[in-house]
């Protein structure tokens, strides 16, 4: 085996290089087959999960509620993930996306980046509601209102829409390509993600804070009687679920951003499989989000096992009571 194959193998257990492009192997080892079997069981898993909490709002009136709504358009992006991401990244090489500047590596990071950025701002949208939600109960329905979150939704979805483009035409890549220059890496890698991710996440922080504040001081005066604004127990559950969500999703993508931030600045840049194994990390978020769905709300647990037995095929299925 020469040194070149020693190279590839290292970088990726399914590729080898043939006449200077890296194909797919031959003779995929064991590696390569679970690294493929395991990846595939991933996007089926997210896109399945996805589904149930899609065809449950969907479908139950008693789900169609703004804060559902918030949640549709985060399930709709996992999905999106599972269906766009997922394919993409298990068919890009590592090397290609390294040392070229390929048009599918590109789509690859516009889809990867619209779909993060939209659960981003889908996640800041959830953490507003849930503040007028807990924190002002009595405005709370006259504020956020359907219309108010259709337009939080278009929003987000605007945004990312334009900041994914934005990633095709300006050229940057989630790869360190050879004839990338300094300033190039210091706005792909450093100040993007400070505007896409650490901003966001230190606004939720700071939201959710206020609400756990906020609700312990209710908690503290439950016992009063003439305590009307006292949030409900249902809003409290909807909130803690909701935070533990917005809690996942910081450890999945938290590690991933702080090697993109902190990469440039390292005398030895991160191994390959380190980077993608984090990548993976990141968009397994999308695979977990219906298993916290299904996990702590009781009425999606009843949404999803009456889709699955088939039971929302009967007539009556709709009049059912899930709470």
């Amino acid at each position: 085996m020469d040194n070149s194959s020693y190279v590839v193998n290292d970088i990726h257990p399914c590729y080898e290089l043939h006449d200077g492009f890296y194909i797919f192997t031959s003779s995929p080892s064991i590696a390569c087959v679970l690294l493929n079997v395991f990846l595939g069981s991933m996007s089926v898993g997210t896109i399945c999960g996805n589904l149930l909490v899609i065809i449950s709002i969907i479908y139950f009136k008693q789900l169609q509620t703004p804060t559902n709504y918030l949640v549709l358009s985060l399930a709709v992006t996992d999905l999106l993930v599972g269906v766009l991401v997922f394919p993409f990244s298990m068919a890009v090489t590592v090397s290609s996306c390294l040392y070229h500047e390929d048009l599918f590596c590109k789509i690859r990071d516009s889809f990867d980046v619209t779909l993060c950025t939209s659960s981003i701002l889908s996640l800041c949208f959830i953490s507003i509601d849930r503040y007028y939600a807990v924190c002002q109960p009595l405005t709370y329905r006259t504020r956020i209102n359907t219309r108010v979150t259709l337009i939080m939704i278009v929003v987000s979805w605007s945004v990312s829409v334009a900041i994914g483009i934005g990633i095709i035409v300006a050229g940057f890549s989630q790869g360190t390509c050879e004839e990338a220059c300094s300033a190039d890496l210091l706005v792909a890698n450093t100040m993007g993600p400070v505007f896409s991710f650490y901003l966001p996440a230190v606004i939720m922080l700071c939201i959710y804070l206020k609400i756990f504040l906020v609700a312990q001081k209710q908690v503290n005066s439950i016992h009063n009687a003439n305590s009307g604004a006292t949030v409900s127990k249902m809003e409290r559950k909807a909130t803690k679920t909701l935070a533990i969500v917005m809690g996942v999703f910081l450890l999945c993508l938290s590690p991933y951003f702080i090697c993109v931030v902190f990469q440039p600045l390292a005398h030895d840049p991160a191994p390959v499989p380190v980077i993608e194994s984090l990548n993976w990390l990141a968009l397994s978020n999308s695979m977990l989000n219906p298993l916290i769905y299904a996990f702590f709300y009781s009425w999606f647990r009843s949404a999803f096992k009456m889709i699955i037995s088939g039971k929302i095929f009967q007539d009556s299925s709709v009049h059912f009571s899930l709470f």
